[in-house]
């Protein structure tokens, strides 16, 4: 049985301050073992993999972003972590390409050990910019439910400040999925976002009907993105000026405050 899946549901934004600010959208996003990638093209017509098609994976819209091999990557950042035993399963939570074109504001790698259980999460985020980020967070021990903390270290909306906090609440990838971020500034909650869906088995019909459902799925994340900007900036919210970053950086959980998990039962 594949561990690759589709997840269909809704993504979500509720700012607390300086202005109320809230919105939903319904989307659908695919969760790829990687290694499965070369006998899901082949078996699935609507999905290709580095190659043209109605719904497209791309390794050159992930990791270093020069199309190399996504699993060497992910290994060595782990490494560089000090996560030595997620020498198992890679599998990556990401949008589709459609009809080539793409944009992930988060995607998530979910690391296993030989054995299955979940051994460190890794969150890539990319801004407007063409600039991206990582977040390489362990895992203690296995469970369904995932707490961690991180400051932020990469600019991501004009409309929030850097000195800020994240705190991720992940429900693991089963028959539902759940992705929280809590964001905090000055310890006090700025922004809540949210990733729920429900899981289907991945094949060229579900991919139909996912696709129907949310037509022109990166068109309306790109569309919603700048229509929420402008009306954040109608609201009054000022703007945080952006400061030039790296292509691609990496947070890593070495330094003191940095990073920290706590599994939950």
């Amino acid at each position: 049985m594949s561990a690759s899946a589709l997840y269909v549901g809704r993504v979500g934004h509720r700012r607390h301050r300086p202005r109320a600010h809230r919105l939903e959208y319904r989307v659908f996003s695919l969760l790829l073992d990687l290694d499965e990638l070369p006998v899901l093209a082949q078996r699935l017509r609507l999905l290709s993999h580095n190659g043209p098609g109605v719904l497209s994976f791309f390794d050159r819209d992930h990791g270093p972003g020069d199309g190399s091999p996504l699993v060497p990557y992910v290994r060595d950042l782990l490494a560089r972590a000090g996560v030595r035993d997620a020498d198992g399963p890679v599998r990556l939570l990401c949008y589709p390409r459609v009809l080539g074109y793409v944009f992930n504001p988060l995607s998530v790698y979910y690391c296993h050990a030989r054995d299955g259980a979940l051994r460190a999460l890794i969150y890539e985020v990319s801004n407007t910019f063409g600039e991206r980020h990582s977040y390489v967070m362990p895992v203690g021990q296995d469970g369904t439910q995932i707490r961690q903390t991180c400051r932020k270290a990469f600019y991501v909306s004009p409309f929030l400040p850097m000195d800020c906090t994240y705190h991720f609440q992940v429900h693991t990838p089963g028959e539902r999925l759940s992705l929280v971020i809590h964001e905090t500034h000055e310890a006090k909650p700025i922004l809540d976002a949210w990733f729920t869906g429900d899981r289907r088995p991945l094949s060229d019909g579900t991919l139909l009907r996912a696709a129907l459902s949310v037509p022109f799925l990166t068109l309306k994340v790109l569309a919603a993105i700048h229509w929420e900007a402008l009306k954040l900036w109608l609201k009054g919210v000022p703007l945080v000026r952006r400061q030039p970053a790296l292509a691609h950086g990496v947070s890593l959980p070495h330094a003191p405050g940095d990073a920290r998990t706590t599994p939950s039962p």
